[in-house]
């Protein structure tokens, strides 16, 4: 789920700002709620363990602020909800900084910044997009239309798989939803096994994310198309996500990550997992 996602508006409207914890709460133990299901960012190994690229980068972060970090599953759909609620402490699941989710709860410094870009079978009549193998930077929604064009061209009449409620399904809704299906999946795993079976043309997704996914058997018939697309369109980056009241459990994890950045441990880690260097 990138530097991945932002809450649709129903959710987001959904989102209570429950007290939490106090500001002065004096830190020791904390429960971070991951996907378990977003590799290789998180995943759930065959032993029941969350493990992958923020599970270690997480470990890191916790010993440098002294935190008793606990890892727990929650599906991606109402984290934010559920965060607000108390019934954990942070969100980690490549969750994109982005304004409309700063109004409901508050994020650290970004940890890594990634850009996203559509998959599509390596037969098919998408396997060649206008721009493939180049990266283009959107800043705003201004400078969307130029750029966007001859993707919309291409994407007339296709039928374009999303997971739920992140900022990649609310960019293809905008700039594709009047002219091509947009079907939504809760998890991304269930629209790769569509689009790898030919049940929709097109995904678009996290390029990290796609990356991982092209190693499986199962997707190997599956191939980037198009260019990759970042920049401030997605936010500042991927950060954790915290209740708005924990200011001093945010001032900790801020310290941590930009330490992690410097030391490089953010560059080591993401090219172990994810094969490029996502540091923001």
């Amino acid at each position: 789920m990138n530097f991945k996602k932002i809450a649709l508006a129903g959710a987001l409207a959904a989102a209570i700002l429950a007290p939490g914890a106090a500001s002065a709460k004096d830190w020791k133990k904390v429960t971070v709620a991951l996907e378990g299901g977003y590799a290789p960012w998180n995943l759930t190994d065959a032993s029941g363990q969350i493990v992958g690229f923020e599970p270690d980068l997480l470990k890191v972060l916790c010993e440098h602020a002294d935190l008793e970090c606990t890892m727990i599953s929650q599906d991606w759909d109402g984290m934010i909800t559920a965060l607000n609620a108390g019934k954990f402490d942070v969100i980690m699941d490549a969750l994109s900084i982005t304004p409309e989710r700063q109004k409901v709860i508050d994020f650290t410094v970004p940890y890594a910044a990634t850009p996203a870009v559509f998959a599509a079978p390596k037969d098919s009549k998408l396997a060649d997009l206008p721009g493939t193998g180049t990266v283009i930077k959107l800043e705003d929604v201004h400078d969307q239309a130029d750029a966007i064009a001859p993707l919309r061209e291409a994407m007339k009449g296709k039928t374009i798989g999303i997971q739920s409620s992140t900022v990649y399904a609310n960019f293809v809704y905008e700039n594709f939803g009047d002219v091509a299906t947009i079907k939504e999946y809760k998890t991304a795993a269930e629209r790769d096994l569509d689009l790898s079976v030919g049940r929709i043309d097109a995904g678009f997704e996290d390029a990290t994310y796609l990356l991982g996914t092209f190693e499986a058997s199962e997707n190997n018939n599956l191939a980037f198309t198009g260019p990759e697309i970042g920049g401030q369109i997605w936010g500042e980056g991927e950060g954790l996500g915290l209740r708005k009241s924990d200011t001093d459990l945010k001032a900790k994890f801020d310290e941590a990550i930009k330490a992690a950045v410097a030391d490089g441990t953010v560059k080591t880690l993401s090219e172990k997992w994810l094969k490029v260097d996502v540091t923001p």
